[in-house]
């Protein structure tokens, strides 16, 4: 997955992408809630189109409810026609987590290797880095949490106990004590505005992941070496690299993308801070998305027989590329959606507040092939 997120990148980097900006919905009388309209189009070799459209209300963890939910529609580029629709808020999840462990490793190669990781914010997301970390040959000497909910940071200690990890959990009650004793720093909270302000407590140089966009102040970032994804898109929407740009009226803080940083254009000193801060691209869900579907399209996944599989409908028009319905000039042969049962990596199987699944089955998918959907409580 990090390799699927890592060469989108690249095509959004070598101009090969559509990414227009986020398009926000807000409400007046639920200011911490938003839903998100993310277009795009991702060119290379297994073109597609799509669109993710996400939703974060923060106060559905009181009731048990996933903070996140979210739909992926995948169009054929070469008709325009939807041939998928994914639940996502696995495929969203999996695509922060894919690329904050890109950046880790890139940010890191010329300072010594972090062995001491703190986690801000102690949710999904957060579970979703720690597992494609050590999933990556991360480890580590320590597992440092912090969280404003004592019963959050709790659930990570005993998901991070029971998912194998070799590295002792420490619970910390203060943020400054969290990143003071951490060298790699993940924010993952569900923060509005900036709520860490002294970058004394960054002296010691850690490698930050600022996944969560909104929790350090200005004069942390100007402190720093700042890595976003895209410059046009993480510097809007009040990020805090917007608010640094809002006061300085300058982007001259920001020194590249990562992927500016993997072709080797931008080099990450090791004498200050390294902040990498991702806005989130559509992209990156397209490819992510893409790649599920490849991996899920398949008649064996299915319980029920069809008039044809994807692979037969491809080839019925010959002017198609890749799965999905056919043209309106095709033959009348039946097409019918695939099976999109689960096959996704998992924070933990063992852990029951976990989602463990990508979430959806369709159509013609025997009981088997289905996968569970029951959201558990998830801080």
């Amino acid at each position: 997955i990090v390799e699927v997120v890592e060469a989108a990148y690249r095509l959004h980097g070598a101009g090969r992408t559509v990414n227009p900006p986020s398009s926000f919905l807000r409400f007046p009388d639920r200011a911490a809630s938003r839903m998100i309209a993310l277009p795009a189009s991702l060119g290379g070799g297994s073109p597609v189109d799509g669109l993710k459209w996400i939703s974060s209300f923060p106060e559905n963890v009181r009731s048990g409810v996933p903070r996140a939910s979210a739909v992926l529609i995948l169009n054929d580029p070469g008709t325009g026609y939807p041939f998928a629709c994914l639940e996502s808020s696995i495929i969203s999840a999996t695509r922060t987590a894919a690329s904050a462990v890109s950046a880790a490793d890139r940010l890191s190669r010329d300072r010594t290797r972090p062995t001491r990781v703190g986690f801000f914010g102690t949710g999904l997301i957060a579970r979703y880095i720690h597992t494609f970390l050590e999933g990556s040959g991360w480890t580590f000497d320590d597992i440092g949490v912090y969280d404003v909910s004592a019963e959050s940071a709790a659930g990570f200690r005993l998901y991070a106990e029971q998912s194998g990890s070799a590295a002792p959990v420490t619970v910390h009650h203060a943020p400054e004590e969290l990143i003071r004793t951490s060298d790699l720093v993940v924010f993952a909270t569900v923060a509005g505005e900036p709520h860490v302000d002294d970058p004394a407590w960054f002296d010691h140089n850690p490698v930050v992941l600022h996944v969560s966009l909104r929790d350090l102040a200005p004069r942390v970032l100007l402190a720093s070496t700042n890595i976003v994804d895209d410059i046009e898109h993480c510097l809007r929407a009040a990020t805090s690299p917007h608010l640094t740009e809002q006061l300085t009226g300058n982007r001259n803080f920001v020194h590249g993308t990562l992927e500016d940083v993997m072709a080797g254009r931008v080099t990450v000193p090791a004498d200050r801070p390294a902040v990498f801060s991702p806005f989130g691209l559509g992209v990156l869900d397209l490819a992510v998305g893409s790649f599920v579907y490849d991996r899920v399209a398949r008649p064996a996944n299915c319980g029920s027989s069809t008039t044809s599989s994807t692979n037969d409908a491809a080839t019925d028009d010959p002017g198609r590329t890749g799965a999905g319905p056919p043209s309106p000039t095709a033959n009348a042969r039946k097409w019918s959606p695939p099976c999109l049962s689960s096959l996704f990596l998992r924070p933990s199987t063992r852990r029951s507040s976990m989602w463990t699944s990508s979430g959806s089955s369709v159509r013609r998918c025997s009981s088997s092939a289905r996968a569970s959907t029951s959201p558990a409580r998830s801080s």
